[in-house]
């Protein structure tokens, strides 16, 4: 189901009575579409999480085309990402809750941390330092959040042949206490988009199941 946040941020919801635990989710750049509304209802019908997933871009309208939204990217501000999660996570109305993220979603999920909100997070090769275009007085590297929060909450899903996670970042995540499930032959975007090219579905299965494990864990 279509909402709006508090702050007036679109979300999709998907509630389960009597969820162990909830679960927020960041989509990707392309921002919320029906790829994500089905990723929703499969968290809430499969995990049995109470599931709500928002635009990352929030209020804003963003056009269509990729160049415009790499550049609005910049133009984002943790704290409003950070606002969104807090109240994406209270709408689960679960006590326990988990993150989750795609891509720029996943780099959100290494920022999030530093809130200490989640229990526990799950990203999903989520950029480890900001590239550089993306650089703005309202973005902090993902690295700089992870020393603030517990980075032991967090499960990194990485592939090794993506440009955007190269092995020294990757690394310096493990470094931080992060766990890594790591994927030798998948590149970015693996996992959660069956039409990308890069789709790899054995992977893209072993991630989830790594993903469900990890997030419902002592829930």
């Amino acid at each position: 189901m279509r909402t709006t946040l508090l702050s007036g941020t679109p979300a999709e919801v998907a509630l389960v009575d009597g969820a162990r635990f909830g679960l927020v989710v960041i989509p990707d750049i392309w921002g919320l579409r029906p790829l994500f509304d089905d990723r929703v209802a499969a968290f809430a019908n499969e995990w049995g999480a109470s599931t709500v997933a928002i635009e990352p871009f929030g209020t804003e309208v963003v056009g269509t085309e990729a160049p415009e939204r790499m550049a609005a990217v910049s133009r984002i501000d943790d704290s409003r990402v950070f606002r969104d999660l807090a109240e994406a996570a209270d709408a689960t109305g679960c006590a326990s809750v988990g993150l989750s993220g795609f891509r720029m979603g996943g780099m959100y999920c290494f920022k999030a941390a530093a809130t200490r909100r989640f229990r526990r997070i799950a990203s999903f090769y989520g950029m480890i330092t900001l590239p550089e275009n993306w650089r703005s007085p309202g973005h902090r590297e993902p690295l700089a959040c992870l020393a603030d929060g517990d980075a032991s909450t967090v499960l990194a899903v990485i592939g090794g042949r993506d440009q955007w996670t190269p092995s020294a970042d990757v690394d310096a995540l493990r470094a931080t206490g992060a766990r890594v499930e790591y994927f030798p032959e998948a590149d970015h975007g693996f996992a959660h988009d069956p039409s990308r090219p890069t789709h790899r579905a054995d992977d893209a299965a072993a991630a989830f199941a790594a993903a469900r494990d990890w997030l419902s864990a002592g829930a």
